[in-house]
This record gives structure tokens, C-alpha cells and sequence, in this order.
């Protein structure tokens, strides 16, 4: 089970400077999730992690900084770089977004040892290529091993669509080696599909749903030629890699696909279905290194930040169109109760008073679900009691 987060940000600066209680032989993994505003990555981050320390909502640009999750599982520890969506800088001035919004993905990049690069399948629009801003990201810095991950395949009414994202988004290759599908795909009994497979399968267990490649398992094998094998295999991926960033602009545009992906997964975070096989997946890639964190510590957030972010997911959620991204927060109280409850009292300051009709709703009903969905899962993070209320007023 996942440590809650502390409510207090004395005690969780205490924390995140403890020295970490690491084992003997630890091992960690530094993860970047990247990929188009809206496609899931606070979601996946938030099942990874077991609690939902991230905000999530259906407008595009909820998460508005990196922030870091942690995964400690007995030796390993993963790092969890829960970014912005990659966007534009037209985007991110129609959306009133921090300059640092453009440039947090390429900064976890930078100190990221894998990188997953989520798809939504479910938006017939986008589904097809991968957005300009991600190639660029990738193609930057060829030497992260990338995994692509198809997320929201539950709501793929046709599985054989699959078939041809995998194709375009890969351009056909994985691992260095080109993917043969094979003929027989059929139906899964759960949500996500039966992946297709190319030849010779990797070693997996029988309920894992990703894809299987070309390329030998990586367990099970010790010999000189398999690791002969192996290494000529990522010395192509890299080849092929540093290939690409010698092309410019112009070239990207015309990319849909990246052909160096190492894996590929389908699932749907939002219901946790093959997160567990993502999940084992990436404690295996971990490598020999010192935890930064100690195993109390979920995210490097701290607790005040974890309730704005989940307030105005909450606010995201409920308002129409722009209406949200102009809302400004402020905490005026935050406090322990006698029987432990946290008491939080935020303002909600709007451009309009238009904007404090909706926010507030007919009868308050609005308002009120809001400050309901938010504590509730507020709850789930710290733990503890908490009694949430929210005031609305026009801002002076």
C-alpha cells in the first residue's frame, strides 16, 4: 500500500530532505511521460502511484508544472515525471499558461532514463501521428530509451484499428527489428485487445496484453551470441536514433511515426486495466543507483500544492470552455482539527461576475460538488478527515 501524503509542509520538507532509508543493492528508474495535452498522464501516473496526487480532468492543460511522483517497491524506486502536455506557444497564450508550460517536458527529458510517450486511441483526430512537439522531444534525445504506450483502448469499439496505429506510430519497427503482424487477431475478453504479434515473441506472462516484438526476451537467455545479439540490436536502435536527430524541422513535419520505440503497451488507465504489466515492466528496466527519496515520500509536492491541483481539476471539470483557465486560488485557511480532520478554506477569485454565476450554480449546486469530488479525494491522499469549503467572489 502507498504512504498518504503528510498535511503538514513542514513535515513533508522534513521528508523530502531525510536521508533515504534505501536496502543494500538499490535500484531506481527515472521516468518522463510525455505526450499530447489530455492523453491521460496524469491518470497513469496517478495508478502507477496508487493515490491520486495528480490532477485530472477532461479539458486539455490540467496539469500546469512537472511535478514528481514516487514508486517504492522493495529494492527499486520509480521516479515519476508527470509533465504538461506538449503544446504550442499559440496554445499556451489562448490558454493562459506559464512560459514554464512549454518548457517542463523538455526539462524532465533531460533527466529522464526512459520516456513514455502516451497516445489516446480513442481520438480518431490526433491517434493517427504522433504530435509534432512529442517527434521533436524524441528526436532531441535519441539516447532515452522511449516506450510508446496506446492508452484509452477500452473505448475502441473496433480492435483492428489497433493493428494500423501500431504500424503508423512505429513505422513498423520496434527494437530495431521490423514488426511482421501476424494474420490472427482476435477479440480479448477484457477492454484492452489481444496484441499482434511478430516473430520470434518475447518471454512475457501469459495476462500481459503488450506487444510482442522481434526481439529476444531479455530474461532467460546468457549466452555470448544472444548478448552479442542484444547489443548489435541497440547499437541499430541507436543508429537509427541519432539518424533522425540529424533531421531538420521540415522532416519531422512529415514524420506520423518513431521507428525506435523499445516497447509497446495498450491499456486503460483510467480503469487500471495492464497498469500492473506496465508497472512490472518498469521496475524491470530499473538499474543499480541511490534512491532520492526516502520510502515514506509519494510525490515531491507539497500538501497545499496537491489541494490547488485538485481543486482546479475540479473546476476545470465543471466550467465551460475558457471559463477555468481564468480562476485564481487562494488558501485562507489550513489547519488541524481536534480529532485530526484537516480544515481547508480556499477563495475562488473569477474575472466576471458572469463567471460567479456559473462557478457557484444554481443553488450552489456547482460549487458544492466541486468542494464534495475535491475533499473526497483529498481524503484518499492524505488519509485523513477533510473538511473542504470554497468561496467564490469577483476578483477587486
Amino acid at each position: 500500500h502507498p504512504p498518504p501524503v503528510v498535511t503538514s509542509k513542514k513535515e513533508q520538507n522534513r521528508l523530502l530532505r531525510h536521508r533515504p532509508d534505501q536496502p543494500q543493492n538499490p535500484k531506481v528508474l527515472r521516468i518522463a511521460i510525455i505526450g499530447a495535452p489530455n492523453a491521460g498522464k496524469s491518470t497513469l501516473s496517478n495508478q502507477l502511484l496508487g493515490r491520486k496526487v495528480f490532477p485530472v480532468s477532461k479539458k486539455v492543460h490540467t496539469t500546469r508544472c512537472k511535478a514528481q511522483g514516487v514508486v517504492t517497491c522493495e529494492d527499486t524506486q520509480l521516479i515519476i515525471l508527470d509533465t504538461p502536455g506538449l503544446t504550442s506557444p499559440f496554445k499556451a497564450k489562448r490558454h493562459k499558461l506559464d512560459k514554464a508550460m512549454l518548457t517542463d517536458p523538455w526539462d524532465s527529458m533531460k533527466h529522464a532514463d526512459l520516456v513514455l510517450v502516451l497516445v489516446d486511441v480513442s481520438d480518431h483526430w490526433t491517434r493517427n501521428s504522433l504530435s509534432k512537439e512529442v517527434l521533436q522531444c524524441l528526436s532531441q534525445f535519441p539516447q532515452i530509451p522511449s516506450v510508446l504506450v496506446l492508452n484509452k483502448v477500452d473505448l475502441l469499439k473496433n480492435k483492428f484499428i489497433l493493428l494500423e496505429l501500431v504500424t503508423e506510430l512505429t513505422k513498423g519497427m520496434v527494437d530495431g527489428k521490423k514488426l511482421e503482424m501476424s494474420s490472427a487477431f482476435k477479440h480479448s475478453s477484457s477492454s484492452s485487445a489481444k496484441c499482434p504479434r511478430a516473430s520470434p515473441p518475447v518471454n512475457r506472462p501469459p495476462e500481459s496484453h503488450c506487444l510482442q516484438e522481434t526481439h529476444q526476451a531479455r530474461e532467460g537467455s546468457s549466452s555470448d551470441s544472444s548478448s552479442d545479439t542484444r547489443a548489435s540490436e541497440s547499437g541499430l536502435v541507436a543508429e537509427a536514433a541519432q539518424g533522425l536527430k540529424r533531421h531538420g524541422p521540415r522532416d519531422l513535419e512529415n514524420m506520423k511515426g518513431w521507428p525506435c520505440f523499445q516497447e509497446i503497451f495498450m491499456l486503460a488507465a483510467l480503469h487500471g486495466e495492464e497498469v500492473d504489466t506496465l508497472k512490472r515492466y518498469l521496475l524491470m528496466q530499473a538499474k543499480p543507483g541511490p534512491w532520492e527519496f526516502h520510502s515514506e515520500v509519494l510525490t515531491s509536492q507539497s500538501p497545499q500544492e496537491i489541494c490547488d491541483n485538485t481543486i482546479r481539476g475540479k473546476v476545470l471539470e465543471y466550467l465551460p470552455l475558457e471559463v477555468p483557465y481564468g480562476v485564481v486560488q487562494v488558501t485562507e485557511m489550513w489547519e488541524e482539527g481536534p480529532s485530526g480532520e484537516l480544515l481547508i478554506v480556499q477563495k475562488l477569485l473569477v474575472p466576471r461576475k458572469s463567471h460567479m454565476a456559473m462557478l457557484i450554480g444554481r443553488e450552489g449546486k456547482v460549487i458544492s460538488r466541486i468542494a464534495q469530488e475535491a475533499g473526497c479525494d483529498l481524503m484518499n491522499v492524505f488519509l485523513c478527515d477533510v473538511h473542504l469549503k470554497l468561496k467564490v467572489e469577483v476578483k477587486s
